[in-house]
Order: C-alpha cells, then sequence, then structure tokens
C-alpha cells in the first residue's frame, strides 16, 4: 500500500505543481521508488527479503520522508 501511496502522491504533486521549475524531476523522484517497490512484491525471492522488520521499518523511514518532501515542496 505505501508503494500505491507513492505513486498517487507524485502524480498528484506532478498535477498540483504545473508551472513550477523541475516539477518532472520532482515528482519522478517520489513515483520511481513507489514504483520500484511495488514491482518488488512481485519477485518470488524478495518476499522473506521485504518481510523482515529491518526492511520494513527502513522502507517506512523512506517513504515518509518522501511523502513529507512532497508536501512540503
Amino acid at each position: 500500500m505505501a508503494s500505491y501511496l507513492l505513486i498517487a502522491v507524485g502524480l498528484i504533486n506532478m498535477r498540483y505543481q504545473t508551472g513550477k521549475d523541475g516539477v518532472l524531476n520532482n515528482s519522478l523522484a517520489i513515483i520511481i521508488p513507489g514504483a520500484l517497490m511495488l514491482l518488488l512484491t512481485f519477485i518470488k525471492g524478495a518476499h522473506s527479503a521485504l518481510a523482515r522488520r529491518e526492511v520494513i521499518a527502513m522502507l517506512a523511514v523512506l517513504g515518509g520522508a518522501l511523502v513529507f518532501w512532497a508536501i512540503t515542496n
């Protein structure tokens, strides 16, 4: 669900910041990690790695930082 959140926030960010410099780069900086996280869920070998507590915490911090950056940017 976090990957869907990043993709949605990136697309919303792109729409609401139309006309600002670098909006595509800023939005892609949010969308690409979300898309990568989503793609990782389709790899069988990644399931055990993604279920580890450390990885979940790292992805939560990364996702939270990206959402915060998107809102304040």
